[in-house]
Parts: C-alpha cells; structure tokens; sequence
C-alpha cells in the first residue's frame, strides 16, 4: 500500500510538473459596431450593424511547452469572425484559420516558425497609426489593405493579404528595443520555383519612441497561393514618439508593379492620439497616389476611444473619404470591443 501510495503520488507530481511546463488557452476578440457608412465613390449611404469596428473579431487556441534549457514549442490556430453574424472568416472563402496556424521553436536565439502567420506589412502598420489594426476606420489601413469594389477601382497598396501562408519565418531576439523578422513564403506553383514572397520587419522601442518598417518582394497572392500577374515591391517607414500628452504619428510608404506601365503608388500619413480621462482622442491623415491612372486618395478620422476595463473599450469614429473625380463618403460608427 504505501508502494502504492509513493507511485499515485509521483505520478500526480508529474503530472503537476508537466502541466506546469505546457500552456494551452482559448482566446480572442469581438468587436461590433453600428454606423453609417459611405465611402469615396460610393452611390448610397449603408446603415449598419457590422463586425470588426477598431480591430477584426477573431478566436482560437494557442499554445506553448517548455522543452527545458530555454527552449520552447509553440502552436497558433486562430480564425476571424464576423460577430454581427457569426460568419467566419473576414469575407467568403476566406480559409478558417486564416489568422494564424503555425506551429514554432524559441529560445535565446530567437524563434523560427512554419505555417501561416502575419505577413510583413501588418504589424509594423498597426503599430505605426492612431487607430492600429481598424480595418474599418483607420485610413492607412484603408488605404494600404482594403480595396474598393464600387467601381472606383481603388486598389489596395498590400501586394499579397496581411497574412501569408506556407511561410518560414526566422525571429531575432531582442537587443536593447529592437527586433526582427525575415520572412519567406514558398510559392508551391508547379513549374515556376522562383515565383516566392520574401520580406522583413523591424521594431523599435526605446522609451517614448517607437520606430517600425517593412519591405516586401512579392509574386503570390494570399490567403490562398495563386500568381500575381505582375511581381510587386512594398516599402514603408513608420514612427511615433510619445511626449505624454499627445503621441504624433508619421509614415511614408511606396509600391511599385512590375507592369508595361511601372505603376507607382505613394502613401504619406500623419495621426496623433492624446489621452483623456480613461481613454484617448486619435486623429489621421492619409493621402496615397497612384501614377497609374493618375489619382489620389485623402481620408481623415477622428474618434475616442473609452476604457471600461483593461479588457473592455468603447469608442466612437468620423471619417471623411475623397477619391480624385469621385463622389466624396462621410462615415461614422460606435461600437465595443471585448478582449478574452
């Protein structure tokens, strides 16, 4: 019996080791809003219970076990939901773990990771703008990933999705503020081995200063592998320095396709957010113009954004929209954001 006794007990000590060394939790995001949106060139006005206001509502699992001397396995699966629905994904066909399904080593010397995972254009744009990843009201992101399907023919700056899949990613450590990342995504096209996406990231933060960047080499289109029809080159350079009571914002970017007419693109931004009381005032300037047609695009926002906890926010947005020889849009939303 007390043989017995000592074996239960070591198991159960094991047990309680093991667990303590492996991590797994379910986590995620909702974001709704109600608004009324119009964006440049659009013909009517839209009123709207929609999903995804200040940050795309997403969920899933992620994971981490510690192999001991400093290593580390880690897994992400996480997949994009419209709560206004409870669609998944960010729009149809979209692949169910399209946030992330990868799987990675850590330690000392960085990390490198396989599967699918942010590309390198999305971070560094998040960070470097007042309103972060608002696929809805942030005019960079608007400019640099959503494109407009109202006949317009607005297209997005970002070659190839904000996510890459089929990636090998390599991670620096850190090294008094800054980090790292290069990136490759196999093509996996039959016959055309060189057609690949390559890119790199970099951030720094000292104190109140923040600087960011990106460049990306691109002839894959994402979520899912088909060829571009021309090879494209994405660069931007982001930065903001936090003086307390306002923290100015200011990036330039530029894309070039490798088509008959070498299309040029150009985005300048500038933003601010300042904080009162328990949230913050943000305001953004976007312009981009493209050299082929010769148009250019302008969008301000201006909105606040309340903290009810550390994990609850709510937030109200306005948005001016112009389009070079198009009608002009007005927008505006509030909405909560739910963080778990």
């Amino acid at each position: 019996m007390k043989k017995t006794l000592i074996a239960l007990g070591t198991t159960l000590l094991c047990g309680a080791t093991a667990h303590a060394q492996s991590k797994v939790e379910i986590t995620g995001l909702t974001d709704a809003f109600v608004g009324s949106m119009k964006m440049a060139g659009d013909p009517n006005r839209r009123s709207v219970v929609d999903s995804g206001g200040m940050t795309t509502s997403w969920f899933g699992f992620k994971g981490t076990e510690d192999l001991g001397g400093g290593l580390k396995a880690n897994f992400q699966l996480t997949s994009f939901i419209k709560v206004d629905t409870g669609t998944q994904g960010r729009f149809a066909n979209d692949p169910f773990f399209s946030r992330d399904a990868n799987v990675s080593l850590s330690g000392d010397f960085g990390s490198v990771l396989l599967g699918r995972w942010m590309a390198p254009n999305f971070l560094p744009s998040v960070v470097g703008n007042p309103f972060g990843d608002s696929f809805v009201f942030s005019p960079l992101i608007l400019h640099k990933d959503v494109p407009l399907f109202n006949g317009t023919g607005w297209r997005a700056m970002t070659p190839s999705d904000t996510g890459w899949s089929n990636q090998l990613v390599y991670s620096t450590p850190k090294f008094g503020g800054f980090s790292a990342n290069v990136q490759y995504q196999f093509g996996e096209q039959p016959g055309q081995g060189g057609k690949n996406n390559f890119g790199a990231n970099f951030f720094y933060f000292g104190g109140p200063l923040t600087l960011t960047g990106f460049y990306e080499n691109t002839d894959i289109a994402n979520p899912t592998n088909t060829l571009l029809a021309n090879n494209q080159k994405y660069w931007m350079l982001l930065g903001a320095y936090d003086f307390g009571m306002v923290k100015p914002f200011l990036s330039y970017g530029e894309k070039k396709i490798s088509d008959t007419a070498d299309t040029k693109g150009k985005t300048f931004q500038v933003g601010a957010s300042a904080p009162i009381g328990n949230g913050k005032l943000l305001a953004e300037w976007v312009k981009t113009d493209w050299s082929t047609p010769d148009v250019n695009r302008k969008t301000f926002s201006v909105g606040y954004d309340y903290f009810l906890s550390k994990r609850t926010d709510v937030y109200a947005v306005v948005m001016n929209d112009k389009i070079t020889n198009q009608r002009s849009g007005n927008s505006m939303g509030v909405g909560i954001r739910h963080r778990f």
